[in-house]
């Protein structure tokens, strides 16, 4: 039987790369960190706030996200959303996924190319 540290391990590096998508789709509408974590868990991607700002900070200097700061309230927060080259990028790793899944379906059923 596999441990579960090992099955926890291998989940971990699945849901590694779909953060990124998430956090590009989620993201298209404007949002602060925190909420960012609060909906990506919703949505069942939870993410550690350890993990999700440093996250957040590359792919910024990537350019696939820009940031505002809104002070407005009483407490300034710091506001990310998907660039158009963010969208692009992330239209890439949709197709991507996509192409994954049907290779994974075709391997699950057993069909030969």
């Amino acid at each position: 039987m596999v441990s579960d540290d090992v099955l926890r391990t291998h989940l971990q590096e699945l849901r590694r790369g779909t953060v990124v998508m998430a956090s590009l789709v989620a993201l298209r509408r404007p949002d602060y960190g925190y909420a960012l974590l609060q909906r990506l868990t919703e949505h069942g991607f939870p993410v550690d706030a350890n993990t999700l700002y440093p996250l957040l900070r590359r792919l910024e200097e990537q350019g696939l996200l820009t940031s505002e700061w809104n002070t407005e309230e009483s407490r300034p927060r710091k506001f990310y959303r998907t660039s158009d080259e963010g969208k692009s990028v992330l239209r890439r790793l949709l197709d991507d996924l996509a192409a994954v899944q049907t290779s994974m379906t075709g391997l699950i059923e057993g069909a030969d190319r």
